[in-house]
């Protein structure tokens, strides 16, 4: 980094609780959202390592909120690490205040700084290695879901306002369709259809939740293989990190996501449909791992929607890219012409699998409950 950056970097490095002698500030990992850089200080006991983050205004309307929601989550989380025995300071993310005791720091450009203590000696992977990793990763999210089971949910804060109400993305799908702001509706008619025709499931779990037959949980809503540490030398994972989209929602919907992104033969934005398959044997790898995890957190209702959860979240994603690509691809962002419609495609192939592999989905579950 240039001399006036560094500059800027140190004046808000130093508003942070740290010991030592900066030593390096370097870019870090492979996310999207948020600015992040690894800070090396030369301490007492040799070095230690942070992870410091200008959190994204633009994606996060509301940090303190977001922070506050991060802060209440890990502290519960030590307790209960503790309680079983483990190691608090590997097993969650742990904050490092500003000076002033706030679990941020504005700058003067009102832009929002936060610090993590660097957990050392694991990795995180962008994409399903083997079988291993990806049992790893769903035990990780069902632990994540016993650990929180008793945590008051509706405490915490939306950090994104309706960001699994399905029948808000209908609303928003058809508001698309009907302006047609780019007079794309047209080329799209088949993937519209699609969307028509099963209007009914996007009021599934959301009617369920509203009579109450599914409860309120602390959901991690990003519940990805990269976002989950895996020690090196065990091979175990250990932590789950990225937790600004912790907030109330519906376990059977993390379950979802996570089917959604690793149990599929192919990439998101494949075009070759015909590669795109539901994996069985990967999804039995992970129910299996997040049913293990869970230990008993889980309801019985909970359980039998954990198939309808991955149908969802994988309908939910295929409509919310396709509102994008009617809306001129201004949310997620394009490398392509038609990359988001290729997205949406993915999905809807996806979900028809799905649909024609739910008994043997069910089956499964059943298997391990």
């Amino acid at each position: 980094m240039d001399a006036k950056i560094h500059a800027e970097m140190r004046k808000t490095i130093a508003q942070f609780a740290f010991s030592g002698e900066l030593q390096e500030c370097i870019p870090f990992g492979s996310g999207h959202i948020n600015d992040t850089y690894r800070l090396t200080f030369q301490e007492e006991n040799g070095p230690g390592r942070y992870i410091l983050q200008k959190m994204n205004k633009e994606v996060f309307r509301k940090p303190a909120e977001l922070m506050e929601n991060i802060c209440g989550v890990t502290t519960w989380l030590r307790r209960k690490i503790r309680e079983d025995g483990g190691d608090e300071k590997r097993e969650t993310l742990n904050v490092v205040p500003a000076v002033d005791g706030r679990p941020y720091y504005i700058d003067s450009d009102g832009e929002y700084w936060r610090v993590f203590y660097f957990i050392t000696d694991a990795v995180s992977y962008d994409h399903v290695r083997d079988d291993r990793d990806f049992y790893e990763s769903a035990v990780a999210f069902g632990h994540f879901q016993r650990l929180l089971a008793d945590y008051p949910a509706e405490t915490l804060h939306e950090t994104i306002e309706k960001f699994h109400d399905t029948v808000d993305r209908l609303a928003k799908f058809d508001a698309a369709v009907r302006a047609d702001v780019c007079g794309r509706a047209a080329s799209v008619a088949e993937e519209i259809r699609f969307v028509q025709e099963r209007r009914d499931l996007a009021h599934v779990l959301c009617d369920m939740q509203a009579a109450g037959e599914l409860p309120l949980r602390v959901t991690h809503n990003d519940t990805k293989l990269n976002n989950i540490l895996i020690d090196n030398r065990s091979g175990r994972a250990i932590c789950v990190i990225d937790l600004d989209t912790v907030m109330p929602g519906l376990s059977v919907n993390d379950f979802g996501d996570s089917i959604r992104f690793g149990a599929s033969t192919a990439e998101e934005d494949e075009r070759d449909l015909t590669k795109v398959k539901l994996d069985l044997h990967l999804y039995e790898v992970y129910v299996k791992g997040f049913i293990e995890g869970c230990a008993g957190a889980l309801t019985d209702r909970e359980l039998e929607m954990l198939p309808m959860g991955a149908v969802l979240m994988t309908f939910e994603c295929g409509m919310r890219f396709l509102t994008d690509h009617l809306e001129g691809d201004h949310y997620f962002k394009i490398h392509r012409e038609g990359h988001n419609l290729d997205r949406a495609r993915t999905q809807f192939r996806l979900v028809r699998e799905m649909e024609q592999n739910m008994p043997q989905m069910r089956a499964i579950v059943e298997n391990y409950r």
